[in-house]
Protein backbone atom coordinates (compact mmCIF):
# COMPACT_ATOMS: atom_id res chain seq x y z
CA UNK A 1 0.00 0.00 0.00
CA UNK A 2 1.05 3.39 -0.89
CA UNK A 3 -0.19 6.45 1.15
CA UNK A 4 -1.72 9.11 -0.96
CA UNK A 5 -1.85 12.82 0.55
CA UNK A 6 -4.45 15.30 -0.48
CA UNK A 7 -3.89 18.58 0.21
CA UNK A 8 -6.36 21.04 0.21
CA UNK A 9 -7.16 24.30 1.49
CA UNK A 10 -8.84 24.42 4.64
CA UNK A 11 -11.05 27.66 3.97
CA UNK A 12 -11.32 26.76 0.26
CA UNK A 13 -11.50 23.23 -1.02
CA UNK A 14 -14.62 21.37 -2.80
CA UNK A 15 -16.55 18.74 -2.08
CA UNK A 16 -14.62 16.87 -5.33
CA UNK A 17 -10.88 17.29 -4.20
CA UNK A 18 -11.79 15.10 -1.29
CA UNK A 19 -13.87 12.88 -3.38
CA UNK A 20 -11.78 9.62 -2.89
CA UNK A 21 -11.61 10.36 0.96
CA UNK A 22 -14.91 10.12 0.82
CA UNK A 23 -15.57 6.74 -1.22
CA UNK A 24 -12.81 5.18 1.20
CA UNK A 25 -14.68 6.07 4.12
CA UNK A 26 -17.91 5.08 2.34
CA UNK A 27 -16.23 1.36 1.40
CA UNK A 28 -15.02 1.11 4.74
CA UNK A 29 -11.17 2.21 4.07
CA UNK A 30 -9.57 4.76 6.82
CA UNK A 31 -8.72 7.64 6.06
CA UNK A 32 -6.97 10.74 7.97
CA UNK A 33 -8.33 13.78 8.33
CA UNK A 34 -7.91 17.20 10.02
CA UNK A 35 -9.97 18.59 12.43
CA UNK A 36 -9.46 21.89 14.90
CA UNK A 37 -8.60 19.58 17.73
CA UNK A 38 -5.51 16.73 16.05
CA UNK A 39 -5.81 14.82 13.03
CA UNK A 40 -7.54 11.94 13.88
CA UNK A 41 -7.72 7.90 12.03
CA UNK A 42 -11.07 7.63 10.65
CA UNK A 43 -13.48 5.16 9.72
CA UNK A 44 -17.29 4.39 9.14
CA UNK A 45 -18.40 4.26 12.56
CA UNK A 46 -21.66 2.13 11.91
CA UNK A 47 -19.22 -0.90 10.26
CA UNK A 48 -17.68 -3.00 12.88
CA UNK A 49 -15.26 -4.45 10.02
CA UNK A 50 -14.13 -0.45 9.59
CA UNK A 51 -13.86 -0.11 12.93
CA UNK A 52 -11.51 -2.70 13.95
CA UNK A 53 -8.95 -1.39 11.23
CA UNK A 54 -8.24 2.18 13.48
CA UNK A 55 -7.41 -0.60 16.46
CA UNK A 56 -5.41 -2.50 14.11
CA UNK A 57 -3.44 0.05 12.46
CA UNK A 58 -3.02 2.32 15.47
CA UNK A 59 -2.39 -1.17 17.53
CA UNK A 60 -4.88 0.61 20.05
CA UNK A 61 -6.47 -2.02 22.99
CA UNK A 62 -9.74 -2.80 22.01
CA UNK A 63 -11.06 -1.31 25.74
CA UNK A 64 -9.80 1.74 24.71
CA UNK A 65 -13.34 3.87 23.29
CA UNK A 66 -12.92 6.22 20.09
CA UNK A 67 -14.99 9.06 19.65
CA UNK A 68 -17.61 9.20 16.82
CA UNK A 69 -17.90 12.51 14.99
CA UNK A 70 -21.23 13.92 13.58
CA UNK A 71 -21.73 16.61 11.37
CA UNK A 72 -24.67 18.12 12.09
CA UNK A 73 -26.85 18.68 15.34
CA UNK A 74 -29.85 16.54 13.70
CA UNK A 75 -27.61 13.39 13.32
CA UNK A 76 -26.77 12.84 17.39
CA UNK A 77 -30.28 10.60 17.60
CA UNK A 78 -28.49 8.31 15.29
CA UNK A 79 -25.42 7.90 17.62
CA UNK A 80 -27.04 7.90 20.66
CA UNK A 81 -30.01 7.52 22.80
CA UNK A 82 -31.53 9.21 25.28
CA UNK A 83 -30.45 12.72 24.81
CA UNK A 84 -31.42 15.10 27.45
CA UNK A 85 -33.19 18.34 26.46
CA UNK A 86 -30.45 20.11 28.46
CA UNK A 87 -27.57 18.31 26.32
CA UNK A 88 -29.15 19.52 23.00
CA UNK A 89 -28.93 22.95 24.70
CA UNK A 90 -25.36 22.85 25.74
CA UNK A 91 -24.34 21.33 22.03
CA UNK A 92 -25.99 24.13 20.25
CA UNK A 93 -23.72 26.76 22.21
CA UNK A 94 -20.73 24.69 22.21
CA UNK A 95 -20.78 22.41 18.86
CA UNK A 96 -19.43 22.43 16.26
CA UNK A 97 -15.94 22.54 18.35
CA UNK A 98 -14.07 20.61 20.97
CA UNK A 99 -16.50 19.05 23.04
CA UNK A 100 -17.06 15.87 23.36
CA UNK A 101 -20.58 14.14 25.33
CA UNK A 102 -20.66 10.61 26.98
CA UNK A 103 -24.17 9.25 26.48
CA UNK A 104 -26.44 5.67 25.66
CA UNK A 105 -25.23 4.52 22.24
CA UNK A 106 -27.40 4.03 19.51
CA UNK A 107 -27.62 0.24 18.29
CA UNK A 108 -26.47 1.66 14.71
CA UNK A 109 -22.80 2.40 16.33
CA UNK A 110 -20.60 -0.44 15.89
CA UNK A 111 -19.98 -1.81 19.33
CA UNK A 112 -16.22 -1.90 18.58
CA UNK A 113 -16.38 1.78 19.27
CA UNK A 114 -17.22 1.96 22.61
CA UNK A 115 -15.55 -0.97 23.66
CA UNK A 116 -18.71 -3.11 23.88
CA UNK A 117 -19.80 -0.65 26.58
CA UNK A 118 -23.70 0.89 26.11
CA UNK A 119 -22.02 4.17 26.03
CA UNK A 120 -20.51 6.36 22.81
CA UNK A 121 -18.55 9.42 23.34
CA UNK A 122 -19.46 11.91 20.14
CA UNK A 123 -18.59 15.37 18.98
CA UNK A 124 -19.32 17.81 16.08
CA UNK A 125 -15.70 19.02 15.09
CA UNK A 126 -15.15 22.90 14.20
CA UNK A 127 -13.32 22.03 11.09
CA UNK A 128 -14.80 22.47 7.56
CA UNK A 129 -12.98 19.91 5.66
CA UNK A 130 -13.47 16.95 8.81
CA UNK A 131 -17.78 18.49 8.38
CA UNK A 132 -17.40 17.80 4.46
CA UNK A 133 -16.00 14.77 5.07
CA UNK A 134 -18.56 13.02 7.26
CA UNK A 135 -21.55 14.77 5.58
CA UNK A 136 -20.58 13.60 2.45
CA UNK A 137 -19.79 10.24 3.04
CA UNK A 138 -23.43 10.58 4.96
CA UNK A 139 -21.60 8.19 7.88
CA UNK A 140 -20.84 8.95 11.93
CA UNK A 141 -17.18 8.78 11.26
CA UNK A 142 -15.19 7.20 14.11
CA UNK A 143 -11.60 8.26 15.16
CA UNK A 144 -9.02 8.64 17.70
CA UNK A 145 -6.08 10.69 17.08
CA UNK A 146 -4.07 9.59 14.12
CA UNK A 147 -1.15 8.05 15.35
CA UNK A 148 0.46 5.14 16.41
CA UNK A 149 -0.62 4.33 20.26
CA UNK A 150 0.98 5.75 22.87
CA UNK A 151 2.54 7.75 21.14
CA UNK A 152 2.30 11.96 20.59
CA UNK A 153 -0.66 13.02 18.89
CA UNK A 154 -0.44 14.57 14.90
CA UNK A 155 -0.94 17.99 14.72
CA UNK A 156 0.41 18.00 10.75
CA UNK A 157 0.07 15.54 7.97
CA UNK A 158 3.77 14.76 8.50
CA UNK A 159 3.19 13.55 12.14
CA UNK A 160 0.43 11.08 10.55
CA UNK A 161 2.57 10.05 7.89
CA UNK A 162 5.95 9.56 10.20
CA UNK A 163 3.49 7.17 11.81
CA UNK A 164 1.73 5.52 9.18
CA UNK A 165 3.50 5.67 5.65
CA UNK A 166 2.04 2.87 3.52
CA UNK A 167 -0.19 1.94 5.90
CA UNK A 168 -2.87 3.64 5.31
CA UNK A 169 -4.43 4.56 2.47
CA UNK A 170 -5.27 8.67 2.15
CA UNK A 171 -3.90 11.56 4.28
CA UNK A 172 -6.12 14.82 3.70
CA UNK A 173 -3.42 17.47 4.12
CA UNK A 174 -5.21 20.69 5.38
CA UNK A 175 -1.92 22.17 7.38
CA UNK A 176 -1.54 22.41 11.61
CA UNK A 177 -4.61 21.87 13.48
CA UNK A 178 -6.10 25.06 15.35
CA UNK A 179 -5.65 23.53 18.69
CA UNK A 180 -3.43 20.93 19.03
CA UNK A 181 -4.33 19.11 21.85
CA UNK A 182 -7.56 16.63 21.86
CA UNK A 183 -11.28 17.40 22.70
CA UNK A 184 -12.94 17.91 26.34
CA UNK A 185 -14.92 14.74 27.22
CA UNK A 186 -17.66 14.93 29.70
CA UNK A 187 -19.55 11.71 30.63
CA UNK A 188 -23.58 13.31 30.88
CA UNK A 189 -24.97 9.76 31.82
CA UNK A 190 -24.19 11.06 35.65
CA UNK A 191 -25.17 13.52 37.97
CA UNK A 192 -23.67 15.39 38.21
CA UNK A 193 -21.65 15.35 34.80
CA UNK A 194 -17.84 13.68 34.97
CA UNK A 195 -14.76 15.18 33.04
CA UNK A 196 -13.14 11.96 32.08
CA UNK A 197 -10.90 13.98 29.86
CA UNK A 198 -9.93 17.86 29.68
CA UNK A 199 -9.34 18.98 26.38
CA UNK A 200 -9.20 22.14 24.42
CA UNK A 201 -12.41 23.54 25.51
CA UNK A 202 -11.71 24.54 29.03
CA UNK A 203 -13.91 23.21 32.02
CA UNK A 204 -14.32 26.70 33.61
CA UNK A 205 -16.37 27.56 29.88
CA UNK A 206 -18.67 24.49 29.97
CA UNK A 207 -19.37 24.81 33.68
CA UNK A 208 -20.98 28.43 33.56
CA UNK A 209 -23.49 26.72 31.31
CA UNK A 210 -24.15 23.12 32.97
CA UNK A 211 -23.00 24.27 36.48
CA UNK A 212 -21.13 21.48 38.75
CA UNK A 213 -19.00 18.94 36.69
CA UNK A 214 -17.40 16.16 39.09
CA UNK A 215 -13.64 16.47 38.02
CA UNK A 216 -11.33 13.49 39.78
CA UNK A 217 -8.27 13.30 40.11
CA UNK A 218 -7.03 11.09 37.47
CA UNK A 219 -8.02 14.15 35.40
CA UNK A 220 -5.28 16.20 36.46
CA UNK A 221 -3.08 12.61 35.24
CA UNK A 222 -2.36 11.63 38.62
CA UNK A 223 -3.18 8.32 40.04
CA UNK A 224 -5.15 5.55 38.45
CA UNK A 225 -8.33 5.26 36.59
CA UNK A 226 -10.29 2.37 37.83
CA UNK A 227 -13.63 0.62 36.09
CA UNK A 228 -14.61 0.43 32.38
CA UNK A 229 -13.00 3.14 30.01
CA UNK A 230 -16.19 4.95 28.51
CA UNK A 231 -13.57 7.71 26.84
CA UNK A 232 -10.20 7.85 25.03
CA UNK A 233 -7.02 8.18 27.25
CA UNK A 234 -7.82 6.65 30.52
CA UNK A 235 -6.49 3.75 30.58
CA UNK A 236 -3.49 3.77 29.19
CA UNK A 237 0.02 5.28 29.04
CA UNK A 238 -0.27 8.43 26.32
CA UNK A 239 1.09 10.88 24.01
CA UNK A 240 5.28 9.64 24.82
CA UNK A 241 7.83 9.91 22.79
CA UNK A 242 10.01 7.33 22.25
CA UNK A 243 12.91 8.97 24.15
CA UNK A 244 12.51 9.01 28.49
CA UNK A 245 9.99 12.34 29.02
CA UNK A 246 11.18 14.53 32.43
CA UNK A 247 8.43 16.97 33.66
CA UNK A 248 9.16 19.53 35.94
CA UNK A 249 7.13 21.44 37.79
CA UNK A 250 6.40 23.31 40.94
CA UNK A 251 7.45 26.74 42.61
CA UNK A 252 10.99 26.29 41.82
CA UNK A 253 11.61 25.07 38.40
CA UNK A 254 14.59 27.19 37.93
CA UNK A 255 16.92 25.47 39.66
CA UNK A 256 15.42 21.79 39.35
CA UNK A 257 15.98 22.24 35.47
CA UNK A 258 19.82 23.67 36.44
CA UNK A 259 19.94 20.16 38.60
CA UNK A 260 18.76 18.14 35.69
CA UNK A 261 21.40 19.43 33.24
CA UNK A 262 24.11 18.69 35.48
CA UNK A 263 22.46 15.21 35.92
CA UNK A 264 21.54 14.58 32.16
CA UNK A 265 24.87 16.00 30.01
CA UNK A 266 22.63 15.67 26.34
CA UNK A 267 19.14 16.59 27.11
CA UNK A 268 17.01 18.77 25.25
CA UNK A 269 14.97 21.05 27.16
CA UNK A 270 11.26 21.94 25.97
CA UNK A 271 10.60 25.62 27.78
CA UNK A 272 8.12 28.47 27.82
CA UNK A 273 9.87 31.85 26.62
CA UNK A 274 10.30 33.25 29.89
CA UNK A 275 11.99 30.26 31.67
CA UNK A 276 14.36 29.71 28.36
CA UNK A 277 15.77 33.27 28.74
CA UNK A 278 17.59 31.57 31.61
CA UNK A 279 18.82 28.65 29.10
CA UNK A 280 20.17 30.74 26.05
CA UNK A 281 23.63 28.81 25.78
CA UNK A 282 21.44 25.34 25.61
CA UNK A 283 21.84 23.71 22.48
CA UNK A 284 19.27 21.74 22.19
CA UNK A 285 16.21 24.33 23.46
CA UNK A 286 12.68 24.18 22.01
CA UNK A 287 10.90 27.56 23.09
CA UNK A 288 7.09 25.99 23.45
CA UNK A 289 5.62 29.35 24.03
CA UNK A 290 4.57 31.75 26.74
CA UNK A 291 3.15 31.57 30.40
CA UNK A 292 1.02 34.03 29.42
CA UNK A 293 -0.71 32.27 26.27
CA UNK A 294 -1.65 28.74 27.24
CA UNK A 295 -3.53 28.21 24.04
CA UNK A 296 -0.17 29.23 22.33
CA UNK A 297 1.77 26.37 24.33
CA UNK A 298 -1.21 23.85 23.82
CA UNK A 299 -1.05 24.42 19.82
CA UNK A 300 2.78 23.90 20.11
CA UNK A 301 2.72 21.04 22.59
CA UNK A 302 3.00 17.45 20.42
CA UNK A 303 5.17 19.13 17.49
CA UNK A 304 7.25 20.07 20.21
CA UNK A 305 7.63 16.36 21.37
CA UNK A 306 7.81 14.74 18.09
CA UNK A 307 10.78 17.34 16.82
CA UNK A 308 12.53 16.90 19.74
CA UNK A 309 12.23 13.74 19.75
CA UNK A 310 14.02 13.71 16.38
CA UNK A 311 17.23 15.04 18.12
CA UNK A 312 20.31 13.37 18.82
CA UNK A 313 19.40 13.34 22.43
CA UNK A 314 19.55 11.11 25.33
CA UNK A 315 16.49 12.65 27.49
CA UNK A 316 13.80 15.35 27.16
CA UNK A 317 13.24 17.71 30.00
CA UNK A 318 9.90 19.82 29.37
CA UNK A 319 8.80 22.71 31.59
CA UNK A 320 5.24 22.39 33.24
CA UNK A 321 2.18 24.90 33.29
CA UNK A 322 -0.07 26.68 35.56
CA UNK A 323 -3.62 24.32 35.54
CA UNK A 324 -6.33 26.58 34.44
CA UNK A 325 -8.14 26.40 31.62
CA UNK A 326 -6.41 25.17 29.00
CA UNK A 327 -3.43 24.41 31.00
CA UNK A 328 -5.47 21.70 32.82
CA UNK A 329 -5.58 19.73 29.48
CA UNK A 330 -1.62 20.66 28.91
CA UNK A 331 -0.73 18.57 32.70
CA UNK A 332 -3.10 15.76 31.68
CA UNK A 333 -0.75 14.81 28.68
CA UNK A 334 2.36 15.64 30.08
CA UNK A 335 2.13 13.73 33.31
CA UNK A 336 0.77 10.91 31.31
CA UNK A 337 3.49 10.93 29.04
CA UNK A 338 6.25 11.67 31.40
CA UNK A 339 8.59 8.79 32.70
CA UNK A 340 9.30 10.77 35.73
CA UNK A 341 7.92 14.15 37.27
CA UNK A 342 9.90 16.07 39.09
CA UNK A 343 8.13 18.82 41.73
CA UNK A 344 10.15 21.10 42.69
Amino acid sequence: MITKIIKVNPLNFTKDEIKEAIELIRNGELVAFPTETVYGLGADATNSNAVKKIFFTKRRPLDNPVIVHISDLNNLINVALEVPEEIFDLARKFWPGPLTFVLKRNPSIAPEVSAGLDTVAVRCPAHPVALELIKSSEKPIAAPSANKAGKPSPTRAEHVLDDFKDEIPLIIDAGSTIYGVESTVIDVTKKPPVLLRPGAMPIEEIMKYIGEIHIPEFVRGLGKFEGPALSPGLKYRHYSPEKPLILVEGEDKLNALKKLLEEYKNAGLILTKETANFFKDQKELIIIGSKDNLFEIAFNLFSSLREMDKRNIDVIIIEGVEEKGIGLAIMNRLRKAASKIIIS
